[in-house]
């Protein structure tokens, strides 16, 4: 797989977490661990794109 093919799977599954993470907190019962954990996996996410990013602009 490509570094861009890599990089847009990435960002989809971000994107895809954003939705849930704002579906789990419209639930008047929203469980405080899993947002947590939703907002944990986001952040790895993210720090994997721009270590791809950075990695790709040298």
């Amino acid at each position: 797989m490509s570094i861009d093919a890599h990089l847009a799977t990435l960002e989809k599954k971000h994107g895809e977490l954003e939705a849930e993470l704002r579906t789990v907190q419209s639930q008047p019962s929203a469980h405080d661990e899993m947002i947590v954990d939703i907002k944990r996996r986001k952040l790895r996410l993210k720090d994997e794109i721009n270590r791809l990013r950075a990695e790709t602009q040298h």
